[in-house]
């Protein structure tokens, strides 16, 4: 299942963010915009994040977590802040244990530094401990970006996601097996 541009709209719009400048979101390039406050290397670390937090059928996770998180942060400084500083501290730990950052791990290793961190089992907390905000900023979010996605919600028999038309015949029909 690939992620589209028009993904990461439906997703944005699912999170609040105003996307009625959509043109920026719908152009072909998926590089930072100049508003968003997320340095490369912290929007590399969520993409890296991703490929092991979403599913194997999803392709083209690389230019819609970019998408996403730039215009997610792009009005929220201090958000933007928590995220950079929460990816910070996922780099700082996988440096010390696995000798690497984040996103130079291959996927098996990325995943169990989640694991070890317990990121699983931590409850989602933006002021609470490393591995709480963790959760919180990154892997709620990425996930919550792509299941209110049409292309994600379709994953999880959610063909009609909130703030997705999808028409009288996707009520008529029910869920697709």
């Amino acid at each position: 299942m690939r992620l589209t541009r028009r993904d990461a709209v439906a997703a944005l719009a699912a999170a609040g963010v105003a996307v009625g400048g959509g043109a920026t979101l719908l152009s072909d390039s998926p590089e930072k915009s100049d508003a968003s406050p997320l340095d490369d290397g912290t929007v590399a670390t969520l993409v890296a994040a991703a490929e092991v937090l979403y599913p194997s059928e999803v392709e083209d996770t690389e230019p819609f977590v970019t998408r996403y998180v730039q215009r997610r942060n792009a009005d929220e400084p201090d958000r933007a802040t928590a995220v950079a500083d929460t990816v910070a501290y996922l780099d700082e730990y996988t440096d010390a244990w696995f000798d690497a950052a984040f996103a130079s791990l291959n996927p098996a290793d990325r995943d169990d530094a989640f694991r070890r961190m317990g990121v699983d089992t931590a409850d989602p907390d933006p002021d609470g401990s490393d591995v709480e905000r963790l959760r919180y900023y990154v892997v709620n979010e990425l996930l919550f970006a792509l299941y209110s996605s049409p292309t994600g919600g379709k994953l999880v028999g959610l063909e009609n996601p909130r703030g997705n038309p999808g028409g009288l015949g996707s009520y008529q029909r029910g869920p697709q097996s």
